[in-house]
């Protein structure tokens, strides 16, 4: 299962579980994406907004110094919101952080830009606090820039993270290449089914973070899961993961522990019963206004998903 790799339609294929690099301490990146690919592990997932390209870069060079070779690895990484005007700078910059000549996808990590020249590199803010976003930028003028990507040969694919089916609404009919993956965060309490049904119907492929329920993994102690969990004598993290996979999609899964990190290749294959369970858990969620929200950095706009509570 941990093997499992869906294609793209791109026509390349993403391996289904991969490892996430965001909120890792610094110190603790290198080691654990060395020892990812040194158990198997083909995929990472890093971004230049989170600060640790440099390690995760070490990383590689170790894994590849350790006989793991770039061909057989699938590495994405992410524009920040502060780069929408200066699409290939922000590639370039990335790239060599993670001492590569090319990643495999490179992702426009919200549909939001931010002031370039703001009072903060990442996080820029206005006066009172607010970011200090440029309205008259359209994030279709960044997906421009990244089709122009392709022709570089710094990238083999492009796609968007954290997009709303609102932002794919505007985007697809202006685009030239349709994005390959959109990431997002997904799990049985945030199944985001319409985001996940419009993409499927698109071609477009959808990547899940946060799959064990965001910070604290609070989707172990889930009943259902918990259910699902004991009858196939494998982990609630374990269940989690595999669901993402039973549905068509690949997963991240992000620990510098290497314990966590060797289990959480133990995937199981789910049957019609198990997802059914966990569906049912979804729309009871949903059906009860339980169902937990989207959360995202406070940009001051809607970005078509629902707000936090």
């Amino acid at each position: 299962m941990a093997d499992t790799r869906f294609k793209l339609n791109t026509g390349a294929e993403i391996p289904a579980l991969g490892l996430g690099t965001w909120q890792s301490d610094p110190g603790e990146v290198k080691r654990a994406v060395s020892y990812a690919f040194s158990i198997g592990y083909k995929h990472i997932d890093a971004a230049y907004c989170y600060a640790n390209e440099d390690e995760v870069g070490d990383g590689l060079k170790e894994a590849f110094d350790g006989g793991v070779k770039r061909e057989d690895i699938f590495v994405t990484t992410k524009l920040w919101c502060t780069y929408h005007s200066r699409v290939e700078e922000a590639l370039d910059k990335s790239l060599k952080s993670l001492g590569l000549d090319y990643v495999d996808l490179y992702l426009v990590h919200w549909p939001i830009a931010m002031n370039p020249n703001g009072n903060h590199e990442k996080f820029p803010k206005l006066p009172d606090g607010s970011r200090d976003l440029v309205k008259d930028w359209s994030h279709i003028q960044t997906w421009k820039s990244m089709e122009k990507l392709l022709a570089t040969g710094k990238v083999k694919a492009i796609g968007v993270a954290n997009y709303s089916v609102k932002y794919l609404e505007e985007l697809l009919p202006q685009a030239t290449v349709i994005p390959a993956v959109n990431q997002i965060e997904n799990h049985p309490s945030l199944p985001q089914q319409e985001i996940v049904d419009f993409c499927k119907s698109k071609g477009i492929h959808i990547t899940a973070y946060s799959p064990l329920g965001s910070s604290g993994s609070p989707m172990f102690t889930a009943e259902p899961v918990v259910e699902v969990a004991k009858k196939r004598n494998a982990t609630p993290a374990s269940v989690l993961l595999s669901y993402h996979i039973a549905r068509g999609s690949s997963v991240l899964a992000k620990s510098v522990n290497p314990e966590r990190i060797k289990a959480n290749r133990d995937l199981i294959t789910l049957d019609d019963s198990d997802m059914k369970t966990l569906t049912d858990y979804s729309n009871e969620l949903e059906k009860s206004g339980k169902l937990m929200r989207y959360v995202y950095p406070a940009f001051g706009v809607q970005l078509g998903f629902p707000d936090k509570p």
